[in-house]
């Protein structure tokens, strides 16, 4: 987007606009959405900005990075440009490379050194669709997750932390509270998930493991831990194989055997696999066992060694059952024969007093299909990532990022989207806010700038109480 190098009078500002945060202090102790703070669009640019140490220093408490996935299967870590990696990224003061934990690395050595700090925010403007990485090793969601995480460590301030009643900026002081912006369809996928046909494993551990099909042929999973609060934390999501209606059985030794139809036949096929305590699954190969339509699988001992495998024929109501061993990662099957026994229910799993069930259902104006799990503690949960980072609503978004959005962003010149945002609570970003009569009342809680020293912009941040 163009970027203005004019320098307006700051008369052209609102008085109420000029002294809407009120002095740095009150704004200090007053609940964080009511703060304004120096921030800066296109933080790794340089130019009038400097480098991001520079730009901290400075006072500024909203850096963006614009982030790809371009090559992370082979660089483990997202790369900071524009339009493409390295594209308009100013090196000079900064990290060497384009990569992302650098960069996060400058932020958490500063926010280290500086604890009495006002909380950062840092905006990872995605510009790639994360959602069609197929795995933690691809750089899918849970991958940046994880990167936030250990770049930042007990600094990090959670999206699912921030309670009902807002914290002032005084208790946030020395955190950093990352927020993803960007590409639509990676925000709406890290608030909820969609899938047809779910089923559901639960063993003596506590490791959950869920596998449904995406209703175009995919096959996915997700898998986590079942929590002494009865909440399931969901650690690892992938594509695993393709297929229609799949079913899936868990051991306590970790050990999984996954059942499913081919999506263009009427053969059935099953996978084993290995969990382990991360959450990731090896998988074996994909092997055919017989023909027929929604089969079902249990481990029938307590070892789990053994299974029993029932499935309804494709050409009438009969069900016909296997009986299996696992051992090595494959399933000897034998003893296939008609069964009047009912097919098992796939979507309950039951470990000692853990229970868990999957489905699918609206959750506010999310879609029909999106994810769901209860547990024998709690109803209706999301089946997704950790909210570790919160998630942009920008102005045209749809309803499903706005709901429980505390992020709001528009470009600068949107006025009215700003104003209401503000009054409603929300912390508001305007970006290329380049001039002083682009100014609100009241002003964006981080109107974000290209020119963060210029004379109009520090006079119009320091009168509105901008906080440091």
């Amino acid at each position: 987007m163009p970027r203005s190098r004019s320098v307006l009078p700051v008369l052209a500002v609102t008085v109420s606009a000029l002294f809407a945060g009120g002095d740095a202090q009150a704004a200090a102790d007053s609940p964080l959405p009511s703060a304004i703070f120096r921030a800066t669009h296109n933080s790794y640019s340089g130019g009038d900005r400097g480098p991001i140490a520079e730009q901290l220093d400075r006072g500024v408490r909203f850096i963006e990075f614009d982030i790809h996935d371009n090559d992370y299967g082979t660089s483990r870590d997202y790369s900071v440009g524009h339009d493409s990696p390295g594209n308009q990224v100013d090196h000079a003061g900064n990290p060497a490379s384009n990569r992302l934990r650098e960069w996060l690395d400058v932020v958490d050595t500063w926010s280290e050194q500086h604890p009495a700090a006002a909380p950062i925010v840092v905006a990872l403007d995605v510009k790639d669709d994360l959602t069609d990485n197929p795995s933690y090793a691809a750089g899918n969601l849970g991958a940046l997750n994880q990167e936030l995480t250990s770049v930042f460590g007990a600094r990090l301030y959670q999206a699912q932390d921030y309670p009902a009643s807002p914290p002032s900026v005084d208790a946030l002081r020395g955190r950093v509270l990352p927020v993803i912006s960007g590409n639509g369809t990676t925000r709406t996928e890290y608030k909820r998930d969609v899938g047809y046909n779910p089923a559901i494993a639960i063993n003596g551990r506590g490791q959950v493991v869920e596998v449904h099909d995406s209703g175009g042929g995919a096959l996915w999973y997700w898998s986590g831990t079942y929590g002494a609060d009865g909440r399931v934390t969901w650690l690892r999501h992938g594509k695993y194989d393709t297929g229609v209606t799949p079913a899936v059985t868990l051991n306590d030794n970790g050990d999984l055997v996954e059942v499913h139809q081919s999506q263009n036949a009427t053969t059935l096929w099953y996978r084993t696999g290995r969990l382990d305590a991360a959450g990731e699954i090896t998988w074996s190969a994909s092997r055919q066992y017989d023909n027929g339509v929604q089969p079902t699988v249990r481990f029938t001992d307590p070892a789990g060694t053994t299974l029993r495998e029932i499935h309804r024929s494709q050409s009438s109501d009969q069900n016909w059952h296997w009986n299996g061993v696992l051992n090595a990662g494959a399933v000897t099957w034998s003893g296939n024969a008609k069964t009047s026994d009912a097919r098992y229910d796939k979507t309950t799993s039951v470990s000692g007093t853990s229970r868990v069930r999957v489905w699918t259902g609206a959750d506010g104006p999310t879609p029909a299909q999106t994810l769901r799990v209860d547990t024998d503690r709690r109803t209706g949960d999301r089946i997704r990532f950790p909210q570790t980072a919160f998630v942009e609503f920008q102005s045209g978004n749809s309803a499903e990022l706005q709901q429980g959005a505390l992020f709001y962003a528009a470009t600068a010149g949107e006025s009215a989207f700003i104003t209401a945002a503000r009054r409603a609570g929300r912390l508001v970003r305007g970006w290329g806010f380049n001039s002083a009569g682009q100014a609100t009342d009241p002003l964006a809680n981080y109107p974000a700038t290209d020119h963060p020293y210029a004379s109009w912009y520090e006079t119009l941040l320091t009168r509105s109480g901008a906080v440091q």
